[in-house]
């Protein structure tokens, strides 16, 4: 593929999820497919591509919940080995103090060998006396008994719940498999229809994604949505500050930094970095994180894109979002109308915004970074 062709990909991508009314964004079915052999208009490409990189781009995010469930199943496996470690510990402990009394019992020296020694002695009295040594015995084996059953049954518990575990990722990791192959495909699918285009075809494309994203972006400006400054708190301060310190990292889908990202590898690094803890993938995003309108939008919120919660970005403000767009391509600053809009979200709705805040200053390639080609990943 030509380093012309290469650095167009990206950008005719985002042409196509912007081809129609991006300021936000309406479920739609699938588009309908060509006739055999016949040639397709460049709004026909946007639409195929459209399709392809919605579905490439969900499928992503399926893989990274998958990942992340991975991941706490992992967690928890690990502490169940500790736990069974230190319970096998304690049962052992308690067989061999039970060893014990059994052996006492066979040779003669049980509680109630004790007892009737007592009661036959020269000092009934004494014997009287000392019946409070015969309880703490009785007690004493009873409790030996209680702590082995105990430790049996939390042993068992704990080695079912560790094989559950087990086999819970094992599955995962099977179905992580199965979706990473589906990522390859469906990348691999809009590689080759980028790479089946012709010159002529590439340059529409470019010029088309410039034209409707900038129609797009006026026209949300122009509804008043992007009209009131708002400040970030310090959290979400903090945040954008990460985030455009990694302009110009590369895209990688699966990836959580600090080399590369993904979209909401980004976005939830710049948060967690900023001291809070947000969900991993942009559906998790929006479906856990406080709903804002976007007119009140702050530099830290999340703008999320497409129907189905598949995308998202981080506000820095004046109507401009950081965002890992897609592979081959790296972190950008883009306009918020870049994609369809879905809607936004705040991780800080309680952070008290500050008095002041001043954007960094931005690197003078912050908006186009190099691309690569939207190539299928390879590991």
């Amino acid at each position: 593929m030509s380093g012309r062709v290469a650095r167009t990909l990206c950008t005719a991508v985002l042409a196509a999820v912007v081809a129609a009314s991006p300021a936000t964004a309406e479920p739609a079915g699938p588009s309908p497919a060509p006739a055999p052999d016949a040639p397709q208009s460049i709004a026909g490409l946007l639409r195929q591509l459209q399709t392809l990189y919605q579905e490439a781009e969900e499928a992503g995010e399926i893989y990274n919940g998958t990942a992340e469930e991975l991941k706490k199943r992992t967690a928890e496996a690990r502490k169940l080995d500790t736990a069974l470690a230190e319970a096998r510990t304690v049962l052992d402990s308690s067989r061999r103090d039970a060893g014990r009394v059994a052996r006492d019992q066979y040779q003669g020296r049980t509680d109630f060998s004790v007892y009737m020694r007592l009661l036959l002695s020269d000092d009934p009295e004494h014997a009287l006396a000392q019946s409070h040594v015969i309880e703490r015995a009785q007690a004493g084996r009873a409790a030996t008994v209680g702590r082995l059953t105990g430790a049996e049954k939390r042993a068992d518990d704990l080695a079912t719940r560790s094989r559950a575990v087990l086999d819970r990722q094992q599955s995962l990791a099977g179905k992580q498999k199965q979706q990473r192959d589906t990522v390859r495909s469906r990348l691999k699918k809009v590689e080759g229809l980028l790479a089946s285009l012709s010159d002529e075809q590439l340059a529409e494309l470019s010029q088309l994604e410039q034209r409707n994203i900038d129609e797009a972006q006026d026209e949300l400006v122009a509804s008043g949505a992007l009209s009131s400054a708002h400040q970030p708190s310090e959290q979400g301060a903090d945040a954008v500050r990460y985030a455009i310190e990694q302009i110009g990292k590369p895209y990688v889908w699966g990836a959580e930094g600090p080399e590369s990202f993904d979209c909401s590898g980004l976005t939830s690094q710049a948060w967690s970095t900023a001291g809070r803890s947000i969900p991993r993938t942009s559906q998790e995003q929006w479906r856990q994180l406080p709903h804002v309108p976007v007119e009140s939008l702050r530099p830290g919120d999340l703008v999320i894109y497409f129907p189905r919660a598949t995308h998202v970005a981080l506000y820095i403000g004046d109507g401009l979002v950081v965002q890992a767009p897609r592979p081959g391509a790296a972190v950008k600053v883009s306009p918020v109308a870049s994609n369809p809009l879905l809607g936004a979200v705040r991780p800080d709705p309680g952070g008290e915004p500050l008095s002041t805040f001043t954007l960094p200053e931005l690197p003078d390639d912050a908006s186009s970074g190099p691309d690569t080609g939207y190539d299928a990943p390879d590991g």
